[in-house]
């Protein structure tokens, strides 16, 4: 399943964590922070932005 996130979302989102920009990866379904590495899941295109719900990348 390809996610789809408007880029005008993706630019108003933040990483929970160090508030870093978060990029969209298609092939991991998942945001990935650009500053701190977290990578968080997007489950049926909402993004789950919890930091307990996010991996290491």
């Amino acid at each position: 399943m390809t996610t789809e996130i408007p880029a005008e979302l993706l630019e108003l989102l933040a990483c929970p964590s160090c508030h870093a920009r978060l990029a969209l990866d298609y092939e991991a379904n998942e945001l990935a922070c650009t500053g701190c590495g977290l990578a968080y899941p997007v489950r049926d295109g909402i993004p789950i932005l919890l930091v307990d719900q996010a991996r290491r990348s």
